[in-house]
């Protein structure tokens, strides 16, 4: 598979792009840095310009968006994902998926009870930013898949994870390692099954 990773030259995204790639698929990142990791190919650029955006995702079987806020830039991952949105109905690319928060959307019964309230207003304006952005991946009419994690972390991966959705009883616990997530994330990317889905993630 050929997967662009918008936001791929550190965090979740980086993870997502060496574990890909190890595992045999073809990985392009679209950074403004220009870094990723080993054997991925590098478009360098910002993805709400729509030439970059275009450029990185041609050929793609599927887009997977990790960017995190920009400072001074009020909903920028909502920005970002509708200029991919827009790319990706250009080149005919259907598949994609977006990292979001848990709390987001319609996911704060999956919280942990002593963090509703906490992440509600200390994360008031990332979690706005992430509403605008699920909007735009529901409304999109792609194939997507919405990954929303707990609290990251960079602590060594335990190879286990837990993956609820809101229509599913539970609740998560409060952090999951990046490198969980990445691999969490690569395998419902390759799970049809998870076509039009919002997951909470967390150990």
């Amino acid at each position: 598979m050929q997967i662009t990773i918008i936001g791929g030259s550190k965090g979740t995204g980086s993870q997502l792009a060496a574990q890909a790639r190890k595992a045999g698929h073809e990985v392009t990142v679209l950074s403004r840095s220009g870094n990723a990791p080993e054997g991925v190919h590098v478009v360098r650029g910002d993805a709400t310009d729509p030439a970059a955006a275009g450029k990185a995702v041609v050929g793609a079987d599927a887009v997977v968006v990790t960017v995190g806020g920009a400072k001074g830039v009020p909903n920028q991952r909502a920005a970002v994902t509708r200029a991919v949105i827009e790319a990706m109905k250009k080149e005919d690319v259907q598949r994609l998926m977006v990292q979001s928060s848990l709390g987001a959307g319609d996911s704060g019964s999956q919280m942990p009870a002593p963090l509703r309230i906490a992440m509600k207003v200390a994360l008031a304006k990332p979690l706005a930013d992430h509403n605008e952005q699920e909007a735009a991946v529901q409304s999109s009419g792609l194939d997507w898949t919405i990954v929303r994690p707990t609290g990251l972390t960079d602590k060594d991966p335990t190879g286990s994870w837990q993956a609820l959705q809101t229509s599913e009883p539970g609740t998560l616990r409060g952090s999951i390692p990046r490198a969980d997530l990445a691999a969490c994330m690569l395998g419902l990317l390759e799970d049809a099954a998870s076509i039009g889905k919002a997951v909470g993630v967390s150990s």
